[in-house]
């Protein structure tokens, strides 16, 4: 079931009243508008303020009836049914009034391209209003500042839907309505153009806006799609549905969609960030690495030379050299001479046949996925905590807690649609509190900010628990019940006085205990984490310690509590649900157990004992390993571990040294200029496939454009170097492979492929068909053999690497706004490259100044791994001594420089913390020709096309 919030279930108890709605005797609640009851009788009123979801205001007037003994005409969107009224919404004097205000608007309405089919047409025509008889209002220029939204105010009827759109909802405070009389109009912050405001492009105004004043800025979203498909974002975890608008095989725009966990809201990557798919760089066919292109980690790409390298190949020429060189190193130097790096931007049903590729045709467990790289240490604390790696609430739940904590999170940037849920939560008044070193865009409506110094976690949160035993806010009734261990993390955290904490992780002690009380005596608290959590050498302690302050406080179980590690990409759960890891098979059962792994030869078919019983190699660790010779060949779908993994010049240079690399993609990523064969694959909207977000919604992204030339899609490709490898696999139809998921994965064992198919989403655990599936998990018992949460206490374990006298500051990596995860997608996009076209550091001010700087100079970054230069973006959300890059810019690739070492019990490196040092000048980064504005001038070509 949905997350109901506190407001909707308080409009579902308000008592229903009957009354008179022209002259038929109906009911309604007295929490609803006149005109929300009208339409759900049948009745339509002109309205055009009106938003469903949005705070009435009734300022076009254009839904005005007529209520018996009443001196004037009421606003229907504003009033409320009372027992008795008599409401009539078609009388002489209603019509009249709406007919001429309607009249009034459409004389102000140019007759433009963009305001074809506005609402005030659409209703103008509906109840008879002929052309306006009065003079229409002074032109108003058009403004096109901004690469994704055109205003045309000259359309502008000032309902302020948009206003509501960006201050109510999204909570961004851009649009305003200013001045007054004749003069008022819509502005963007201080009367500025919209190119030059803080609008984050969430387009929440523009699909507000009923008469065409804001507008996508390009042309094809005037274009009338010839189809329309449902389906989800391929972006960040949060799952937001929206529809494709199709026409002749191109996607011309893009909307939200009334889904479990964005309610119709997009932000600007799910908006905009769509026409990748028909990008000139996309793979069309199977390309085989030139005799004369020898492979060497030290490479400069360009995407627009793909011929200098590769050759074009068919797909039975490619396929068997693929397929065929796996098989002879695995039957040459054995079965753990091979590794499969799978994809969280794929399907459940890729991420499910390749684990089984590797498993039962490589021989190995040699098959990992980029949550190695962002949350592999929440769930090994979640596991051995808890029993799940799952999320024990939805994001929704902000709106039924008191307390929201966000620590090492930034959702306005990596999760903006959930960002506003929680800004929702606290215009009506939940309690945030911030935990970062940084300051994001959130931290301005906290109700505390604790900006601890980097790599001080764990005494921090400590601290926090001292506190909460120390002075008896422990809920000792749960303690008892549902948890063991309790005693020995008591004895742990005696020590971490607040006082002793203070000057290690920089929050002065009053603040800690009042932070610990808050938390602890609240009556729904609910923690939500990201990859500052994870991203360390002591990310699982740091998540350990997370788990223990809501399992002391009882703060789990319950709506509104729990703990939430926000999930980066689209499908990373999923992905990990479905066994992408080395060392569990599908919904999390280890392979060291006898038991499981008979369960999985019986269901794979494949002969008693033949799957491998220990642990595979991880991400990090098979670069270690090819470099060691123990790994020689990799199949690699739709990652890019060249721009992704840690050291990045020693990931490459071990992708160089593979005796044979097969990468499944559908742009040359930096990983694939390093392939001996590359397989061109289906894009997102190019397939049909169910996603999990980090709700642990299962949803279905549906196939709504082509594969362009000769790419193929992935399960098919899966399949063929299966078949390559000794599997007798056919499947016909994704549903297939979802059917064999639900019956190995007791988890999702209720949901069918129909139910997907007609429900669009349904959330997991959802054992039994019928069954409604679970929201909120660990109501009465934890998912483990003894059905109780564990505490596991945690130490101080500082930075692999700490700044000194050579290396003075901190670098911070991680994801910007508009770009996301390693840039193939987003740089690709016209909008968004637009916004975001070059590579930059976030470094404060001050420490600006002192290198004698400013913003726009180029700045070199050195480690003792490796330097970049890009440009200096001054930027007060990072704290003095640390600087902040984004990793998705190949010209700029940050991730040369950060640390690859890993913490001991997920495997999952240090991005979070490496010692740099800045300096002012340096090569400017070369633009790569997929960014630096190529993205727009493709997709002008594409338009003329």
């Amino acid at each position: 079931m949905n997350a109901i919030t506190r407001q909707e279930l308080a409009e579902l108890d308000a008592p229903l009243v009957s009354f008179s709605l022209n002259g038929r005797e109906v009911s309604g609640r007295a929490t609803e508008t006149l005109l929300q009851v009208a339409k759900r009788e049948g009745v339509e009123i002109p309205h055009l303020c009106f938003k469903e979801g949005m705070e009435a205001v009734g300022n076009c007037r254009s839904c005005m009836v007529e209520i018996n003994g009443e001196r004037v005409l009421a606003p229907s969107c504003c009033r409320a049914p009372t027992a008795g009224m008599k409401v009539v919404t078609d009388s002489e004097r209603a019509v009249a009034s709406q007919k001429l205000v309607l009249e009034l608007l459409l004389s102000d309405m140019p007759e433009k391209e963009y305001t074809r089919n506005n609402e005030v047409d659409q209703w103008a025509s509906k109840i008879g209003v002929g052309k306006p008889r009065f003079e229409a209002r002074k032109q108003v220029r058009q403004d096109l500042s901004h690469p994704a939204i055109a205003v045309n105010l000259d359309a502008c009827i000032q309902c302020t839907r948009c206003l509501r759109a960006c201050r109510d909802e999204q909570v961004n405070d851009v649009i305003g309505l200013a001045f007054r009389g004749d003069h008022a109009k819509i502005v963007f912050d201080m009367d500025d153009a919209m190119g030059a405001s803080t609008c984050v492009a969430c387009g929440e105004c523009v699909q507000a806006c009923p008469t065409g004043a804001l507008m996508p800025a390009r042309e094809a979203a005037l274009t009338v799609p010839d189809k329309q498909v449902e389906s989800v974002c391929p972006y960040c975890g949060v799952g937001c549905q929206l529809t494709y608008n199709v026409k002749d095989d191109k996607i011309l725009f893009v909307e939200g969609r009334d889904g479990p966990s964005n309610h119709g809201r997009l932000c600007v990557k799910g908006r905009y960030g769509f026409d990748y798919a028909h990008h000139p760089h996309r793979l069309t066919v199977p390309l085989i690495r030139r005799a004369d292109a020898p492979k060497t980690g030290d490479f400069s790409m360009d995407p627009d030379r793909v011929m200098d390298i590769f050759r074009e190949a068919s797909w039975e020429e490619a396929l068997e050299f693929a397929g065929g060189k796996l098989a002879a190193i695995r039957d040459e130097h054995g079965k753990k001479s091979l590794a499969g790096f799978g994809s969280a931007k794929g399907s459940n049903e890729e991420a499910y046949l390749f684990q089984k590729l590797v498993r039962t045709g490589f021989g190995s467990n040699n098959v990992d996925h980029c949550t190695r790289l962002c949350h592999a240490s929440s769930v090994v604390a979640l596991l051995e905590g808890i029993g799940s790696g799952g999320v024990s609430n939805p994001v929704m739940d902000v709106t039924k807690a008191e307390v929201v904590v966000i620590i090492g999170a930034n959702p306005t940037v990596n999760h903006p649609v959930a960002a506003t849920w929680i800004k929702n939560a606290v215009q009506n008044g939940t309690k945030l509190l911030i935990l970062d070193p940084r300051r994001s865009d959130l931290t301005r409506m906290a109700h505390r900010h604790l900006q601890f110094k980097p790599d001080t976690d764990v005494p921090m949160l400590n601290a926090m628990m001292n506190v909460i035993v120390t002075e008896g806010l422990v809920n000792e009734e749960f303690i008892a019940s549902r948890t063991i261990g309790y005693e020995e993390l008591r004895k742990n955290v005696a020590g971490y006085t607040p006082e002793l904490m203070a000057p290690i992780c920089g929050i002065d002690a009053d603040t800690l205990r009042y932070v610990a009380r808050l938390y602890a005596t609240s009556k729904s608290s609910m923690i939500l984490w990201g990859m500052g959590v994870s991203q360390h050498v002591h990310g699982t302690d740091n998540a350990r310690c997370l788990i223990a302050l809501a399992l002391m406080t009882g703060q789990i179980g319950r709506p509104g509590t729990g703990l939430h590690p926000l999930r980066g990409q689209n499908n990373v759960q999923g992905a990990s649900d479905a066994g992408l890891i080395p060392m569990m098979f599908p919904d999390y059962q280890h392979v060291t157990n006898p038991v499981v792994r008979a369960t999985f030869e019986k269901a794979w078919n494949v002969p008693e004992g033949s799957l491998d019983a220990q642990p595979g190699l991880t991400v990090v660790e098979v670069m270690h390993a090819i470099k060691k010779g123990g790994i020689r060949g990799m199949y690699v779908q739709g990652e890019n571990p060249a721009m992704s993994d840690p050291d990045a010049n020693h990931a490459r240079e071990s992708l160089a040294a593979l005796d044979h690399l097969v990468v499944q993609d559908i742009f040359l990523t930096e990983t694939a200029y390093l392939a001996d064969v590359i397989l061109p694959a289906s894009a997102f909207p190019e397939k049909d496939g169910s996603f999990t977000n980090t709700d642990r919604l299962v949803q279905m992204g549906r196939k709504a454009i082509n594969p362009p030339g000769d790419a193929r899609q992935d399960l098919w490709i899966i399949q063929q170097i299966a078949q390559r490898m000794g599997c007798d696999w056919h499947y016909n139809h994704v549903s297939e492979v979802f059917d064999e998921m639900r019956h190995t994965m007791p988890s999702i064992g209720g949901i069918t492929w129909d139910r997907l198919e007609r429900e669009h989403s349904v959330t997991y655990p959802c054992l039994k068909e019928g069954d409604p599936g679970q929201s909120v998990v660990f109501v009465d018992s934890f998912p483990n053999e003894s059905g109780r949460a564990r505490f596991v206490p945690a130490d101080i374990i500082p930075a692999n690497e700490r700044p000194d006298t050579e290396y003075p500051l901190v670098l911070i990596t991680g994801r910007q706004l508009e770009h996301w995860h390693t840039g193939s997608m987003t740089r690709r996009a016209t909008v968004l490259d637009a916004i975001e076209p070059d590579p930059v550091a976030l470094v404060h001010p001050l420490d600006l100044a002192d290198m004698g700087g400013k913003p726009g100079d180029i700045v070199t970054i050195e480690s003792r791994r490796g330097h970049v230069a890009l440009y200096a973006r001054a930027d007060e959300s990072s704290p003095r001594g640390a600087v902040f890059v984004p990793f998705c810019y190949y010209e700029a690739a940050i991730n040369k420089l950060t640390n690859a070492a890993l913490d001991p019990f997920a495997k999952i490196p240090e991005f979070k913390y490496c010692a740099i040092r800045v300096s002012l000048g340096g090569i400017p980064p070369v633009q790569n020709s997929y960014g630096g504005g190529k993205a727009l001038e493709n997709s002008i070509a594409l338009d003329k096309a």
